[in-house]
């Protein structure tokens, strides 16, 4: 199994060009939990091509009813993302100052970690975010209400 570098830039892009719509191929979670989770996978796949069909703990999506949990849930991403060792993306927990654009962040509120982020912009070291659910695009990390956060660094992908 090779390792591939990640292409923040496409993930980017695909936030910009879907952070205030949905894209058709997708389920919208918005009414059943939520949409952020899904849509910063959605990102990140444009950055890696590369699904992990894994059953159960995979991350993958053809259909709401054929997906592996981490494509949609906040915590399952972070775990996917942080123990992944087959194929597809893989990550680990970051700092603020050693992110990137492409990179993920999740929100705790101080019960629980409920909303996922991917990086658009780094300015003068203020971040800014997309995401869906609350639709945004460039919104700064400092405008949300959270307890803390985890920083997950993409380190790349294996196929």
């Amino acid at each position: 199994m090779n390792v591939y570098t990640y292409d923040n830039i496409s993930a980017v892009e695909y936030a910009k060009k879907w952070a205030f719509f949905r894209n058709p191929v997708y389920y919208n979670f918005d009414n059943i939990g939520g949409d952020c989770t899904n849509f910063v996978s959605q990102c990140v796949y444009s950055g890696c091509k590369v699904m992990n069909y894994t059953p159960i703990l995979g991350w993958y999506y053809n259909s709401i009813n054929d997906r592996a949990p981490a494509w949609s849930g906040v915590n399952e991403f972070y775990k996917f993302i942080i123990n992944n060792k087959g194929v597809g993306p893989f990550g680990e927990l970051s700092t603020y100052y050693q992110l990137k654009v492409g990179d993920v962040i999740q929100l705790f509120n101080g019960q629980k970690y409920y909303h996922t982020l991917i990086i658009t912009t780094i300015l003068d070291g203020e971040i800014f975010t997309a995401s869906h659910t609350v639709d945004s695009f460039d919104r700064r990390l400092s405008s949300y209400k959270f307890v803390s956060a985890r920083y997950i660094k993409i380190l790349g992908y294996r196929k």
